[in-house]
């Protein structure tokens, strides 16, 4: 479990874009039944990124720590995920001390562009160019995920892959609108490079949330 050490007053209401129950599609946790909260507000602005709408905090609902439980409750999933936009934007201690409270599990997908904030059960970390990450990811990062855009994004990855501890999983992962131009490529890397995996949008071939 990650330990924040925010010691800010306890953010209780956040800007909350959308929240689902659904099917994990990335990453180590891949198939996993899981809640899902995006939160909204992101400053990282990745050019690809599939929920541009995420970006602009203002445009969410505020939405209470207790009104986010109860509808994840409803799900009866032992496992949450937040995501975003950028979710470390804010404090998240108070929210995950929430979910542990209710015996849930846990999990973060962020770019590591804010401090880390909250207790975690899993961090996915997938910096961004965009904007660099903090250097407190690369030791606690569960999983380094590399969006694979173009041919230079490998060298990369590799600059980010040296950098994390020796317990972090690795992943490559196509971006979605170049996946059958870099997916070929993707498959003879990591034949090439044993140390990494692939990650695929699942959710998207399954076409759910």
């Amino acid at each position: 479990m990650k330990v924040s050490t925010a010691h800010n007053q306890p953010v209780k209401i956040l800007p909350v874009m959308e929240s689902f129950y659904t099917i994990q599609g990335e990453g180590c946790h891949s198939g996993k039944a899981a809640y899902f909260v995006r939160l909204g507000g992101c400053d990282v602005g990745c050019v690809w990124c599939d929920v541009k709408e995420s970006w602009p905090a203002e445009n969410h609902p505020q939405i209470s720590v207790e009104h986010i439980m109860e509808e994840v409750s409803k799900s009866e999933t032992p496992l949450v995920v937040v995501t975003g936009g950028e979710p470390l934007m804010y404090d998240l201690e108070y929210l995950t001390s929430e979910f542990h409270k209710n015996n849930l599990l846990c999990n973060i997908e962020t770019s590591g562009a804010h401090p880390l904030s909250g207790n975690w059960d899993w961090i996915c970390f997938s910096p961004k160019k965009f904007k660099e990450p903090l250097p407190e990811f690369y030791s606690e990062a569960d999983e380094l995920k590399i969006i694979i855009y173009n041919k230079s994004d490998f060298q990369w990855a590799e600059s980010h892959a040296a950098k994390c501890s020796e317990k972090t999983i690795l992943y490559l992962q196509p971006e979605w609108s170049k996946r059958n131009e870099m997916m070929p490529m993707i498959v003879e890397y990591v034949k090439n490079n044993p140390k990494w995996r692939i990650s695929l949008q699942t959710h998207k071939y399954l076409d759910i949330p």
